[in-house]
């Protein structure tokens, strides 16, 4: 959701002090750079979704000043979207689109106490009624399609995942960290080594500057430590396999999804499964 992030927006709560020390105290020179620095995406979402993104990594929060249930995305910057507006467009598309699944992964959840997190899964499960597939159902596409299903919803928080059958537990993510194609790589080649996890799991192929590499570089973005790495990473991509393998892969995310046929790339692999 980073294509809608509030320039206005305060630095989210759970970022460091430092950071949010510097962003009040000298904002007109800091405030842009971790603006550049929080940009992933720049389709918006129903762009996305028509260019074949079926993963979603939603990270939600309630603003410390928002005296309402209403509920923002956030990275770094909170977004001017709001959390339930974004849903309704999401199931608006699949309705149009009866025939696609996506998964949906709600995370962070900065600033949000039990009240927010009651509130967020009733609205959601009022919004995709339905379209929401249990936890007990194994979901492949057939069984999906003849039930109704087009929605698998992940929730990094285990109460609220014990209290509903149609919250998945958090799916895991591989994420490396790294400011490099080649360390990110490395580190994904040793994590297939350890064996994949059982079900479903993302290997996310983004690069990532922490404050001092950020603050060693000012006049970048992720944007222009990113787009010169993607071809390196898509062939990283090609080379994968899908299934249950011990060195294959499951969901694979990245930033600026629409640069070197990163879709394209990713959906090949599942051709492998016919040879």
């Amino acid at each position: 959701m980073t294509y809608c992030l509030d320039k206005d927006s305060e630095v989210s709560i759970n970022e460091s002090k430092l950071l949010q020390f510097m962003d009040k105290h000298m904002h007109s020179i800091v405030h842009p750079i971790i603006l550049r620095w929080s940009i992933t995406q720049v389709l918006t979402l129903s762009e996305q979704l028509d260019a074949g993104i079926r993963y979603f990594d939603l990270r939600i929060a309630h603003k410390p000043d928002e005296p309402s249930m209403k509920l923002h995305f956030v990275h770094m910057l909170y977004t001017t979207a709001v959390v339930e507006d974004v849903l309704w467009d999401i199931l608006r598309w699949l309705r149009n689109h009866p025939w696609e699944v996506v998964v949906l992964a709600f995370r962070n959840f900065d600033g949000l106490d039990e009240d927010h997190h009651r509130h967020l899964v009733s609205r959601t499960k009022e919004i995709f009624s339905g379209k929401l597939c249990p936890r007990n159902v194994t979901p492949t596409l057939r069984s999906m399609w003849s039930s109704g299903y087009q929605v698998i919803l992940s929730y990094d928080d285990p109460g609220q995942v014990t209290k509903h059958c149609e919250l998945w537990p958090a799916i895991p993510y591989w994420w490396g960290n790294k400011t490099t194609a080649a360390e990110l790589i490395r580190y994904m080649e040793m994590r297939k080594k350890n064996g994949r996890p059982a079900g479903l799991f993302v290997a996310g192929i983004n690069l990532t500057g922490d404050l001092g590499y950020i603050l060693a570089h000012l006049r970048g973005s992720v944007k222009k430590m990113t787009l010169p790495a993607l071809p390196f990473l898509n062939q990283w991509v090609k080379k994968q396999r899908p299934g249950s393998k011990k060195d294959c892969i499951n969901i694979i995310a990245g930033d600026f999804i629409e640069k070197n046929n990163f879709v394209e790339n990713v959906i090949g692999l599942n051709r492998k499964f016919l040879k």
